[in-house]
């Protein structure tokens, strides 16, 4: 009897399969669950699909054609913020199963899979936010699978409502069905929400005091401080913004006395892209102002744009990004009583005092923010990982990373292949200190965190804990090996240090440009390649506890270890960092190095007696200043000869103007030939002292110190490029490396470029991340990977592993 029951069974099963098929990638948080089940509808197929930590589970029946061309098009036809990194199939007895359903997430052992980066809200949803007929008319939180917060809203994976910040609102029944609905652009879309269910905007005063509850009376509030010219502090996707109309001199001005930021340029963000026309010169940088990412592009700036002068002075180009979230949308767009919305053009910056980390709490904010901000524009939707807005300046070359973070992290960059589960170890790094960022790497693939700043401050130091902390976290493998910078002094290597002891970890110090170099070919997949690179920069604890900073290095050892092949000569700075903040007193001691005084340059006019006496002095004596060899502090020597910049209030503000000018000479003498300046290569070494002279002595003699910031940039690409043009032949490769934070300084890149290109060679860099040291931590994690497999797998818990240098 059984077999003439189960007969009938056997004959509906003849002829169809069964696949269990596992998606890894960025598959969570970009309704890539409800693309499957609408595919899987095409395609005639029954089964199910599910989240769990590690991947998206699928499984699917039908016929071997109908099964097969499934499998085909489940790649290709993806949703658009997906990002397929392996496909796995294995064949399963058929069950007989109708129909496709969503299953609920389950937990699984091993890799986990990725989080999503916040996106731009789409144009669907703006469509929607600007339709009087639609439920969601002038909603600020108004999303889809499509668009909006992802990783600023994950607590943890798998990626699903209860695991989100949106865990504590409900759906309404409006919203419910929308997302159980798999012909629904929200199906399972984790933070949908409306009027009737989702946050709500809120108004308080500096003190907290309630002003406006509800979108509208909070939107006419913020509209209103703007025009006036008042301070707002406006809670975005990742953080608070500081915000005010950049058209107000009066507002600019004091955004800068209450935030304590006297020069450095501020962003802004404009209405639309026809608003960032009149502003920049967008030309081919449409596309990434306006894409998902939505990153602050730096671009050159029109002349007579309607910007107050104080927004980026004297640089002769502006930050600009375009809103992201619906709630900038609604800031500018005119009120439903037909008023005005916000200024077309506002100021936008980070929501902080300068030097502490971004605020993302609504007390924090308050504490911190209430000395700067007239107007808190809040929600009550929490931030669940603060992200920075990214920056990416524009070259005539493409894009240059600046700062890799919303839109961007906490995407991987690609190891190499493991050879087998597991077999790479976890290893974290703790990053630089300044620009930091945190860097975890497994299975082949590297997660670095989004920009977490300077480490300078308390309040800095805490968030770099806790963002080791998410990043261990929200992977839940515990390191094998912790690596941090070779600087003795630097926060992020006490973090490293307190983390080895408290987890029972090695600890692996790595020096700092072999990060940077190995951080290049890492992004570029050439780690295993001879690569030699110049690398660039204002500091760096060398192997032999001096500064260095305009390093020719090589890679060997699989990236594992490095060479010195050659580097700048001596540039010497008095009284430590002082000296950094008074690039004048490093130029000082420059002149009289290269023979030189200072009498008849800007440097003699800006010295104070008690300077000129005191460096005179050191110089005599051969003591009160550290040597180094940085090309940073070069740039300072340059800055303030040619009277550019003598005293700085932020990082690099000497090498930034500096190169400003030179941009601002070649643009208004596109043919004229600039002075040629002598920087002579002896035996590895690029001597600064000809090149200090020759600039002291055009400069006495009226050149257009335009021509000679020109002419400085390109002779140092000319010596970089010659030097390293001979440890290239040495090494027997074409090809070399730029990297480094001078790097980002696109004359210098361009011009380096030029003249690797005249010796024959390709230059090499960066693309996703920074070349400064936002993309150090990216470096160290390769460093120990590699150093991991070299041998130090079997090394004492917690035990200080020998750094990685060169053998003397």
């Amino acid at each position: 009897m059984t077999a003439d029951l189960e007969a009938p069974a056997r004959s509906l099963l003849r002829g169809r399969v069964r696949r269990r098929i596992e998606v890894r990638g960025l598959v969570q948080g970009v309704g890539f669950r409800p693309y499957v089940a609408r595919l899987a509808d095409a395609a005639g197929v029954a089964g199910w699909c599910r989240n769990d930590a590690t991947c998206v589970v699928v499984e699917v029946e039908g016929t071997a054609e109908e099964v097969a061309a499934f499998e085909a098009r489940l790649p290709v036809e993806a949703p658009p913020l997906a990002r397929i990194q392996d496909v796995a199939a294995t064949d399963l007895a058929p069950a007989g199963v109708v129909g496709f359903t969503i299953v609920a997430s389950a937990e699984a052992a091993g890799e986990r899979t990725l989080v999503a980066p916040d996106t731009a809200v789409c144009a669907d949803c703006l469509t929607e936010l600007a339709d009087p007929a639609d439920r969601r008319h002038r909603h600020p939180f108004v999303t889809c699978t499509n668009c909006g917060p992802r990783l600023t809203i994950t607590l943890d994976l798998p990626y699903d409502r209860p695991a989100t910040t949106m865990a504590g609102f409900p759906m309404c029944a409006a919203c419910a069905a929308e997302y159980a609905d798999p012909t629904d652009r929200r199906y399972h879309a984790q933070p949908i929400a409306c009027h009737d269910c989702g946050p709500r905007l809120v108004a308080t005063d500096p003190a907290g005091e309630v002003l406006a509850a509800g979108s509208e009376p909070v939107l006419a509030a913020a509209v209103s401080a703007l025009r006036e010219g008042r301070i707002a502090a406006v809670k975005g996707i990742g953080g608070y913004h500081l915000a005010c109309d950049a058209a107000n001199p009066s507002a600019v001005e004091e955004l800068r006395r209450r935030k304590g930021r006297p020069d450095q340029p501020f962003a802004v963000m404009a209405r639309d892209l026809t608003v960032a026309e009149t502003l920049v010169e967008v030309g081919d940088a449409s596309a990434l102002l306006t894409g998902p990412e939505r990153p602050i592009v730096l671009l050159p700036a029109r002349p007579g744009a309607p910007l107050a002068a104080a927004v980026a002075p004297g640089l002769g180009e502006l930050g600009v990004l375009l809103p992201y979230a619906p709630l900038h949308h609604l800031l500018f767009a005119d009120l439903p009583d037909g008023t005005l919305g916000a200024p077309p053009v506002l100021v936008m910056t980070s929501g902080n005092v300068s030097g502490e980390p971004l605020c993302h709490a609504d007390d924090d904010a308050l504490d911190r923010l209430g000395g700067i901000a007239d107007l808190f524009i809040s929600h009550d939707r929490a931030i669940a990982v603060p992200v920075e807005d990214s920056v990416i300046a524009w070259s005539d070359a493409g894009p240059v990373p600046v700062r890799r973070s919303r839109g961007l992290a906490p995407l991987p960059v690609e190891l190499g292949e493991p050879t087998s589960e597991g077999s790479q170890p976890t290893v974290l790094a703790a990053g630089a200190e300044l620009k930091n960022t945190v860097a975890l790497a497994r299975d082949g693939r590297a997660f670095v965190s989004a920009h977490v700043g300077d480490l300078e401050s308390w309040p800095s130091r805490v968030t770099h804990r806790r963002v080791i902390d998410q990043l261990v976290g929200f992977h839940r493998r515990p390191p094998a090996l912790v690596v941090a910078d070779l600087h003795p002094g630097y926060a992020s290597r006490a973090a490293a240090q307190e983390y080895s002891a408290a987890h029972g970890v090695p600890l692996l110090e790595v020096q700092h440009h072999h990060a940077h170099l190995a951080s290049l070919a890492t992004e570029h997949g050439c780690l295993d390649e001879p690569l030699v690179g110049l690398v660039l920069d204002g500091t760096g604890y060398g192997c032999d506890a001096t500064v260095w900073g305009g390093e020719v290095l090589a890679l060997t050892d699989g990236g594992a270890g490095f060479e010195r092949l050659g580097h700048l000569g001596s540039v010497r700075v008095p009284g430590g960092d002082a000296g950094v903040r008074n690039p004048v007193r490093v130029a000082a001691l420059a002149l009289l190095a290269a023979g030189q005084g200072w009498d008849g340059t800007p440097v003699g006019e800006e010295l104070s007696t008690a300077e000129a006496q005191l460096l005179a002095r050191a110089h005599a004596a051969g003591t009160g200043f550290v040597d180094t060899s940085s090309a940073g502090r070069l740039f300072d020597v340059a800055a303030s000869l040619l009277g550019v910049r003598h005293r700085i209030s932020y990082e690099a503000q000497a090498a930034i103007e500096l190169e400003a000018a030179a941009r601002r000479w070649r643009t208004e003498h596109p043919t004229v030939d600039a002075p040629s300046l002598s920087f002579p290569l002896n035996h590895g070494v690029l001597d600064p002292d000809p090149l200090v002279a020759a600039l002291a002595g055009a400069v006495r003699e009226g050149v257009d110190r335009g021509a000679l910031a020109w002419a400085f940039h390109d002779a140092l690409a000319c010596a970089a490029a010659t030097a390293a043009a001979a440890a290239a032949e040495a090494r027997g490769t074409s090809v070399v490396g730029l990297t480094g934070g001078v790097f980002v300084n696109r004359v210098l890149l361009e011009r380096t470029r030029h003249h690797l290109a005249g010796h024959g060679l390709h230059a090499l860099t960066h693309e996703r991340v920074p070349a400064n040291d936002g993309g150090l931590a990216l470096g160290q994690v390769a460093v120990g990977v590699r150093r991991w497999a070299a041998g130090p797998a079997g090394a004492e818990p917690g035990v200080r592993l020998d750094p990685v240098c060169p053998a003397d």
